[in-house]
């Protein structure tokens, strides 16, 4: 007579702590919201994602699905918020380089959630959410303008109200490309995108240093730490011929 299999032994549960447990659920909730609109998300799916039960997870966010992805969001933004910290060292047209690399590292990770966070229109879009992303736009503002020498910060003036108008409206369009790249099959590529946003915000600080005093200042600042082979240099070489097609334009001498 043949004898039945040995059972699998059980697997042994481990009692987490609650700050641990709560970050498991985060954790799963995240990977879910990543990918997927807010209101596809369930809760039975996040119980599965980590593994335990539905009444559990609302033991932790006894708000529901709303709660949870406030929750989730808010580590989300947490996250962003970093990818924007960079030390000041080397020429300010590299660091913003490798916060934009971080950055579009991060949108090409959590390419659907991004999308439906930033368009908004979800039924869990609420007055706390929206002050959640406010706080990352605002905070990648003020790293941006410490990277200009108008942060704020130790031996910096703070930004004037042109130069900041003019952060924030790159910011803004940082945000709209990346929503676009989404849209278009994340083409070009990061590095492609990336490039075009350094130059992106080059042009702005030109053209408002053209009739804004400290931008000015802020400009011949930046271009004395540049350099020809960095993005500054690849742009001026790129920019000065198509700018001589506009002599024409310049009134006599």
């Amino acid at each position: 007579m043949t004898s039945a299999p040995a059972a699998p032994p059980a697997r042994a549960y481990r009692r987490l702590g609650v700050e641990e447990r709560r970050a498991q659920l985060l954790a799963a909730a995240l990977t879910l919201f990543a990918h997927r609109a807010p209101d596809d998300v369930s809760i039975d799916e996040v119980a599965a994602a980590a593994g335990v039960s539905r009444p559990l997870v609302y033991r932790y966010f006894p708000g529901g699905r709303q709660q949870l992805y406030e929750a989730a969001l808010g580590s989300a933004a947490d996250q962003l918020t970093l990818c924007f910290a960079e030390p000041a060292v080397g020429p300010p047209t590299e660091r913003v380089s490798r916060v934009l690399d971080r950055y579009l590292g991060f949108v090409d990770e959590h390419d659907a959630g991004f999308s439906a966070l930033l368009r908004g229109g979800s039924v869990a879009e609420t007055s706390r959410t929206t002050t959640i992303v406010d706080g990352v736009r605002r905070a990648a503002a003020e790293q941006i303008l410490l990277h200009l020498g108008r942060g704020g910060g130790p031996g910096q003036e703070a930004a004037g109200p042109r130069l900041r108008m003019m952060v924030r409206t790159w910011i803004a369009a940082v945000e709209a490309a990346s929503l676009i790249w989404l849209d278009e099959g994340k083409q070009p590529d990061a590095a492609g995108l990336r490039s075009w946003l350094v130059d992106h915000l080059m042009a702005l600080l030109a053209a408002t240093a053209a009739s804004d005093e400290e931008t000015a200042v802020v400009v011949a600042d930046l271009l004395s730490q540049e350099t020809a082979d960095g993005p500054a240099g690849r742009l001026a070489a790129l920019i000065v011929p198509v700018a001589g097609g506009a002599a024409h334009l310049l009134p006599p001498a």
